[in-house]
């Protein structure tokens, strides 16, 4: 009994001298690596999803500033639509793109239903639905997989403090079964136990900074998009005053 008292607490001791990341992983429960493997899967899902947003953002950026520069440029609007009909590239020259459609189709019309009071207003009301319509339709192509962001900034402390507790049940249910509470003993359960939820907090922190981040630049985008089609509404609204 001795001698196998011995033992154990010699396996024990090396495993304790032996606590890096690989060995805390193999030794754990079952549960626990399901849970890191998880957490570990969420949080390359989440940089992935967080380098992809940024391009995206610094690409939209790079658009709108283009097209912006070439549309108040001075130039004919219709020519500009013209060039972007075939090639709408980001979301401003798509917002332009729609609401010059609108103005193409009116403006085709016979010269009577151009001077109607009636077709005037309902154009109005048509240029600033499309417009809209696309501008929701563009975001939500923005904020796509933003939601999985938010999920595991919120969600991945306690799958990992889940996976902590399961570890440390494991761990007082191998402490008793050896009746030693040595620290050789004590110490790589618990270890395996915290690892998880070391593994929480570096799936969440990420996420949850880049979360406020990106929503922060796009919400500006949004914005910067609803200003330019509430510009170009007013333009066009003009034009229309203008032909009648």
């Amino acid at each position: 009994m001795e001698n196998q008292s011995v033992d154990v607490t010699g396996v024990a001791s090396q495993m304790a001298g032996d606590l890096s990341v690989w060995s805390l992983f193999m030794q754990a429960d079952f549960v626990v690596k399901l849970v890191m493997l998880l957490l570990i899967a969420a949080s390359i899902w989440s940089w992935a999803i967080i380098f992809d947003k940024l391009v995206l953002l610094r690409r939209l950026r790079r658009g709108a500033n283009q097209f912006e520069e070439a549309f108040w440029s001075g130039g004919s609007l219709d020519d500009l639509y013209d060039r972007m009909s075939t090639r709408t590239g980001d979301p401003m020259s798509a917002i332009f793109v729609s609401a010059m459609r609108e103005w193409r189709r009116f403006t085709s019309r016979a010269k009577p239903a151009v001077g109607s009071q009636g077709a005037i207003a309902s154009l109005q009301q048509r240029i600033e639905k499309v417009m809209d319509i696309t501008l929701g339709r563009e975001m939500e192509q923005v904020e796509r997989r933003m939601i999985f962001l938010a999920s595991v900034g919120s969600a991945a402390p306690f799958i990992g403090l889940f996976g902590t507790v399961w570890g440390i049940m494991n761990a007082f249910t191998s402490i008793a079964a050896s009746q030693n509470t040595s620290l050789a003993v004590v110490a790589p359960g618990i270890a395996e136990a915290l690892f998880a939820t070391a593994l929480g907090l570096v799936a969440a922190i990420p996420a949850v900074v880049a979360y406020n981040k990106l929503s922060t630049d796009i919400g500006r985008y949004a914005e910067r998009l609803e200003n330019f089609a509430g510009e170009f509404s007013a333009i066009l609204s003009r034009q229309v005053e203008e032909a009648a």
